[in-house]
């Protein structure tokens, strides 16, 4: 009877410890989400259901900003599915040389700052980039012959070179999948390429393309820092309205009532997402290789090689144009009257240590590398503080997990702008302090931490932490011998996650920073908007110096990665 009445109470003390131990590690991590994400959202809906706020020319400009913004994102997402689709198909179905290489090449713009990818594309086919200049030098003309940035061309183009790599890796892991057999089958039986595809491979990636097609479209229709550098004053969607009422003219009711359309459209896009990325698409047991095929008839090389050239102009062309534009000078500086010596300069980047005005009010770029690395070490920090707690609670799920694990994604359901924007409505007086900053920053690295330690902690071997203790092994012991070289990995891709995310983003920054502690994108985007060859030359340098280091952070990760952590 004692050992009958022993064996419940242990049970109930054991699970009374292991409910006290979640909800410990969920505490920090929700009384971060509840402070700096849902209490701003509540700011924002306050603020946006004023009764001031509902007049005739708000509702018309919110309504004219909203069709605009679905307008864009719609011919945004048709033209990265007409690029991405063949794109996919390449991928899946050909072996060629150099596949590996332009793959992997594929998925650089989708990681790279929206400041950096507006500056390649400026530098490429802007006023001051290299085709202007070469029609301007090769027939004599005084003013650039193509207008491209400041028109809705150059916002689709970029966002076509940004997301085109989404199409890539969801369509074309699913058509890697496909059981060639069906194909095959449908054509012994009379079928052309057309109606195979259209009646067979179709309907079995259409959950696939599907989910593509929503998350290409949510990024448009949150896309920022491209619409705001490349769109010009008279391009305005909801995100760049957004910044517009509230740091220019000050309407920050109006502002919030954009947040909160804005909000609930990218909320029910997310919900689509979800609902079709959840779905299987894997038809058989088969390697994706086995599914490559070296091109043999005429179409078949053709279609190869068109396509590589598309991949390659649209991927490379405005990568490179931005270092190669930052050690040349090709127009002269403000205000400068002597004769222009053109060619290969190094003075761009020994001018980012220089206030040449002697302003009291100059902050020297290298200033702002400065500052944008403190803001993202302390979002590595504050991110694996965070993470770590929720990752590990999320490594053994339960009932409160299974609840609680949409909730950490909810921040990328809302854009950088509307965070930024929360922030300012819900802590106005402390918006001078600079830890504003990467508090905004950890909200957005948050899931990417935390879905990057989750496969690593659910890995730890429980019986070989039990044999450490037993053996006397102290928790801290236990943890360097066992727990650490299985998760030091994890850590580190994850740390690299957080530094690049903190390193390039702009929305929210762009809302909080304070003018003396700008960061490298504020920086880019301060000189793109100043006239002058020098202005232009600092901003290609400071856009390099970034797109190397988010480069070095992306080839880490990828020698890092989890084998259970996902793409997207």
């Amino acid at each position: 009877m004692t050992t009958l009445a022993t064996i419940p109470g242990g049970h109930t003390s054991r699970l009374g410890h292991s409910a006290f131990r979640r909800a410990a590690l969920w505490t920090a991590p929700l009384i971060f989400l509840g402070v700096f994400f849902f209490l701003p959202l509540v700011r924002i809906l306050a603020f946006s259901l004023r009764l001031d706020v509902f007049t005739g020319p708000n509702l018309q400009l919110a309504f004219e900003t909203l069709a605009f913004t679905f307008y864009q994102a719609a011919i945004s997402t048709a033209l990265t599915l007409l690029v991405g689709l063949p794109a996919a198909v390449l991928f899946a179905h050909y072996s060629f040389p150099g596949r590996a290489f332009l793959r992997a090449w594929t998925a650089v713009p989708f990681m790279l700052p929206t400041v950096v990818v507006a500056a390649g594309f400026n530098a490429l086919l802007g006023a001051h980039g290299w085709l202007n200049v070469v029609l301007m030098r090769s027939f004599g003309l005084d003013s650039a012959p193509i207008q491209w940035v400041g028109t809705l061309g150059a916002i689709l183009v970029a966002h076509v070179f940004y997301n085109t790599t989404i199409v890539i890796r969801i369509v074309g892991a699913a058509l890697s999948n496909l059981n060639p057999g069906l194909v095959q089958a449908a054509r012994s039986l009379g079928a052309d390429s057309r109606r195979a595809w259209w009646n067979v491979i179709l309907p079995l990636v259409r959950a696939p393309l599907t989910a593509a097609c929503l998350l290409v479209f949510l990024f448009d229709f949150t896309s920022f820092g491209v619409v705001l550098l490349l769109g010009g004053p008279s391009i305005s969607t909801l995100e760049v309205q957004i910044y517009i009422q509230a740091m220019q003219l000050l309407n920050l009711p109006l502002a919030a009532l954009l947040s909160l359309i804005q909000l609930l459209c990218t909320v029910g896009f997310s919900v689509l997402y979800a609902r079709f990325a959840t779905r299987s698409t894997q038809t058989s047991p088969r390697s994706a290789a086995l599914n490559l095929r070296r091109p043999g008839s005429g179409p078949q090389r053709l279609f190869v090689a068109g396509t590589v050239c598309v991949l390659a102009t649209l991927f490379v062309l405005p990568v490179l144009a931005v270092p190669l534009r930052s050690v040349s000078r090709l127009d002269l500086d403000r205000g400068q009257r002597t004769e222009l010596r053109s060619g290969f300069t190094m003075d761009y980047y020994t001018e980012l240590f220089v206030n040449r005005r002697n302003s009291i009010f100059y902050v020297p770029p290298i200033r702002a590398a400065a500052n944008s690395m403190g803001y993202a070490c302390a979002t590595v920090l504050l991110s694996l503080s965070l993470g770590f707690p929720a990752a590990s609670a999320l490594a053994r799920p339960g009932r409160l997990e299974k609840f609680l694990d949409p909730v950490l994604l909810i921040p990328l359901g809302a854009s950088a702008v509307t965070l930024g924007l929360g922030f300012v409505l819900a802590f106005g007086r402390w918006l001078m302090h600079p830890w504003m900053v990467p508090l905004a920053h950890s909200l957005v690295a948050l899931p990417f931490v935390v879905r990057t330690l989750q496969p690593a902690l659910a890995s730890l071997p429980t019986r070989l932490r039990q044999a450490a203790a037993s053996l006397g092994a102290s928790p801290f012991r236990t943890w360097q011998a066992v727990d650490w070289p299985i998760v030091g990995r994890a850590t580190l891709a994850a740390a690299v996650f957080a530094f690049t995310i903190s390193l390039g983003e702009f929305g929210a920054t762009s809302l909080l920073s304070r003018p003396e502690y700008p960061t490298i994108p504020i920086a880019i985007y301060r000189f793109l908007s100043q006239p002058g060859g020098l202005n232009y030359g600092q901003a290609m340098a400071m856009a390099t110096f970034l797109m190397a280091l988010t480069a070095g952070g992306i080839m880490l990760i990828e020698r890092l990665r989890w084998p259970g952590s996902s793409e997207f």
